[in-house]
């Protein structure tokens, strides 16, 4: 089981893709009543987030922790004794966390404390920094109970080692080996032989010692060409570096590199690489296991999981992250995951019908415009965290098209959808308002969607605003077009010559077998 922050990004790195998983944590009237439910159990858990709180106030770490606290504990009653979980955090948190964890999860359940090295070296002494360079983050690993599932990771050789202990260089393949003796201390059955060496001499085994494997074994050994014979003619056993199969893993990381610039980054700066989370995955869990990662992001576990051969459940909260997992993906695996399957991956929890729809524009305006932006294909802008003007754009797609200018240029140019997203009522204005963001965006298409149903004074107002006709294929299109919740949720879309010719994120590498599907939430 892991469990973990995620992180996420898209082709226009848009403000909110950004916003939407910030860590953000503040002491509201949510947080407050958390804490009373919590502390209000009496148990451990309670009465050590209890004592956060009276000693360090209400501030974002102690709201941090009240949200973390029940989650912790619904994770370990969810986990199997086979199970474990992984919280990645950074030196802000990570003590109170271990302390938190060790009251959920038992300290004798306490594996390790794993220190990633995520950047390389920061100069930060020319910015007036008093402190050394902050380039770690930290892993809490716990496990359910003491019968966890582990697979001993191992790492490369250090050059010094291979130096030292694999000098030897064997003659026509290249490989390096160290030799190994082949005597033993005590006799054991077949040990007490001559044996011949090539130069035809008959050895025995040192004054005292004796052979360690039988005369059957030896001969299987010289056919294999694992004996290597000094002046001596006792014969020396082969022990070849690419046969190992490495140092064993510490609990200090510094052999996956930063993410940033590398081909699988998709534009969020705390994007995990994929190589740690399969590290933790194959670590803790066996092929067709179920890995449950409840802080998804942009769903780097889920990868990991799923190229490995694993089950896997992604959770999040908005529909932004949803998206951006089911996109990326159909772009890893496109053989396990069709983009003209609707439900693949299977996402539980998305809006199926016309009600479901205009329940989450009353409960969520912000997460109904990420669903609506989504569903169509578009990129969005704004979000909850960024409450001030939107320009009139909560989302935006793209389309090829020729230039008007020079039609008959083979290079495609690509033009712009503006969407406007309205989860309350809506009227005439509204469309004039599209229309003007469409003329001064120099859009093709703006796309306005309500949750309510429009009116004729909408529709008239919309035809009036004419078509937009495509230099490439000729064909006409309303250029303001107006969606309902419901004809979305019913599979209406833009009306564009392409639609979604373009990637709404970055796309991910491609790669894996297809494996058993998981789902997101």
């Amino acid at each position: 089981m892991c469990a973990g922050g995620g992180g996420g990004g898209e082709a226009l790195e848009a403000e909110a893709q950004i916003a939407a998983f910030e860590d953000t944590w503040h002491w509201t009237a949510h947080a407050s009543d958390t804490f009373d439910e919590v502390a209000g159990r009496g148990d451990d858990v309670g009465r050590l987030l209890g004592a956060f709180v009276e000693a360090l106030g209400h501030n974002d770490v102690t709201a941090y922790l009240t949200m973390m606290a029940p989650r912790l504990v619904e994770l370990r009653r969810v986990m199997k004794p086979s199970a474990s979980i992984y919280l990645h955090c950074d030196p802000t948190a990570s003590h109170y966390l271990k302390t938190l964890m060790d009251a959920v999860f038992d300290a004798r359940n306490f594996r390790n404390e794993i220190v990633w090295r995520r950047t390389s070296a920061h100069s930060d002494t020319g910015q007036g920094a008093r402190h050394f360079g902050r380039i770690s983050d930290t892993i809490l690993f716990y496990s359910r109970t003491r019968q966890a599932a582990w697979n001993t990771q191992y790492g490369p050789y250090s050059e010094e080692y291979v130096e030292r202990f694999y000098r030897h260089v064997e003659t026509g393949t290249g490989r390096r080996f160290q030799l190994g003796d082949l005597t033993a201390a005590k006799p054991g059955g077949d040990t007490r032989y001559e044996w011949t060496a090539p130069d035809g001499r008959k050895v025995l085994p040192y004054r005292n010692r004796y052979w360690a494997y039988s005369r059957e074994n030896m001969e299987r050994f010289e056919r294999e060409g694992r004996l290597h014979y000094p002046r001596s003619g006792i014969p020396r056993y082969k022990r070849y570096l690419d046969e190992m199969p490495g140092v064993p893993l510490q609990n200090i990381w510094t052999d996956i590199p930063p993410i940033g610039g590398s081909k699988e980054y998709l534009g969020y700066r705390t994007q995990k690489p994929e190589a740690l989370l399969e590290r933790i995955v194959e670590a803790s869990s066996n092929p067709g296991d179920l890995v449950l990662d409840p802080f998804c992001g942009c769903g780097t576990a889920t990868v990991a999981a799923h190229r490995l051969g694993r089950r896997w459940i992604g959770i999040d909260v908005t529909w932004l992250a949803v998206d951006l997992m089911r996109n990326r993906l159909r772009t890893t695996f496109p053989g396990d995951f069709p983009e003209d399957e609707p439900d693949s991956p299977r996402v539980d929890g998305e809006p199926a019908d016309e009600a479901a729809a205009l329940a989450l524009a009353e409960r969520d305006k912000y997460q109904f415009q990420f669903w609506a932006v989504a569903r169509l294909g578009g990129t969005p802008r704004g979000g909850a965290e960024r409450r001030g003007p939107d320009r009139g754009i909560d989302g935006a797609a793209a389309f090829p098209d020729r230039d008007p200018a020079d039609p008959d240029r083979p290079t495609l140019s690509h033009r712009q959808v503006v969407i406007s997203v309205k989860g309350g009522a809506t009227g005439v204005r509204d469309v004039r308002d599209l229309r003007g963001v469409v003329e001064r965006e120099g859009a093709a298409i703006g796309v306005l969607v309500t949750a309510s149903t429009r009116t004729r004074e909408m529709e008239r107002e919309a035809a009036a605003a004419g078509v937009w006709r495509s230099a490439w294929t000729g064909d006409a299109y309303p250029r303001i077009q107006l969606l309902t919740a419901g004809e979305i949720v019913r599979g209406a879309r833009i009306a564009m010559p392409s639609r979604l010719s373009l990637p709404q994120y970055q796309p991910a590498p491609r790669a894996g077998e297809r494996t058993e599907q998981g789902e997101l939430i």
